[in-house]
Formats: structure tokens, C-alpha cells, sequence
């Protein structure tokens, strides 16, 4: 009863509450590279577009549930959040193996949009080498769980809460 109560305002919200969970953690991510100096690798990008297509569907479906026929579309949207956050789970789970070392990660694994600084082609030009940023190595651990690992929990818990506003949707009719 608790946690029906708890968790009732983001399953009635769930298109709202999926965009701004993405665009948290959206905003996570740019932070950490940003402000704390990690360079994303190519399996960071690409768990960054889950949260973009996540976020997009999320206000698409926030405005097509509006309009007229709309309501029919509530549980079905709640279902395409829950396969995207489950993609995203995929991904996570697959990247933080590769850091853990239980399976090869991608043999493209530097990060394609890396711009290249003043300081870098100095250094390159002394003989340094460039190293991007690889994707079998996790450069940041919080209790022992690097941030791709964080990300498939966080996947996990958005992917469980879509299928639960989904289920939600479906008792309602």
C-alpha cells in the first residue's frame, strides 16, 4: 500500500516523469564531462541517444495523449518507454561487462566527436600519444559500480517503472 501510494504520481505521470529522468540524466552526464574532465567513449555516447530518444518520445507522447484519440495511446507509450529504457539497459549491461572484462567491448571504441585541443597537437607533435577514451576501462567508480553500471540500474528502475505505469494504464480503462 506504501509504495503504491509512493510510487501512484510518477506512474500517473510516467510520459512526464520519463522525459525529465532522461533529461536528468542527460544533464549527469554532460556534468561529468563538462565539469569533471571525463571524456565519453563511444558506448557512453551511445547510451546518451536511449535518453534522447526517450526523452523524445516522452514529449511526443505527453502531447499526442491530448489530442482527440488520444487516451487509447497512454498504455501503448508507456510500452515503447519501457522497450527504449530496456535497449538502454542492454547497452549498459553490455558496456559495464566489457569494463569488468567478462567480454570484449566494440574494436571502435574511441570517442568519434572528441575535438582535439592546442595542447594535444603540442603534445602529439613531441612524440606523445593520443589516447582516446576506451571503453573497457571505467575512469570513475562510486561504491564500487562505474557510471555504466549506475546507468543499467538506472535503466533497470525505468524500464520496471514503464511496464508498471503500462499496467497501470491497462487497469484504468
Amino acid at each position: 500500500m506504501f509504495l503504491t501510494a509512493l510510487t501512484r504520481p510518477f506512474l500517473d505521470r510516467w510520459r512526464l516523469t520519463a522525459l525529465l529522468s532522461s533529461a536528468l540524466m542527460l544533464a549527469i552526464a554532460h556534468g561529468f564531462q563538462t565539469f569533471g574532465g571525463y571524456q565519453p567513449c563511444t558506448l557512453c555516447l551511445r547510451q546518451r541517444e536511449v535518453y534522447w530518444a526517450a526523452a523524445a518520445v516522452g514529449a511526443v507522447a505527453m502531447i499526442l495523449v491530448r489530442l482527440p484519440g488520444g487516451p487509447r495511446l497512454r498504455q501503448l507509450s508507456c510500452w515503447l518507454l519501457g522497450l527504449i529504457f530496456l535497449g538502454g539497459l542492454a547497452l549498459a549491461v553490455y558496456h559495464a561487462g566489457a569494463e569488468w572484462k567478462f567480454w570484449p567491448g566494440p574494436t571502435t571504441c574511441a570517442s568519434a566527436g572528441r575535438g582535439v585541443s592546442a595542447a594535444d597537437m603540442n603534445d602529439l607533435l613531441n612524440g606523445a600519444k593520443i589516447r582516446p577514451p576506451a571503453c573497457d576501462e571505467a575512469p570513475w567508480r562510486l561504491l564500487g559500480i562505474s557510471m555504466a553500471g549506475w546507468n543499467a540500474l538506472i535503466s533497470l528502475k525505468l524500464t520496471v517503472l514503464s511496464v508498471a505505469a503500462a499496467l497501470r494504464e491497462r487497469t484504468k480503462r
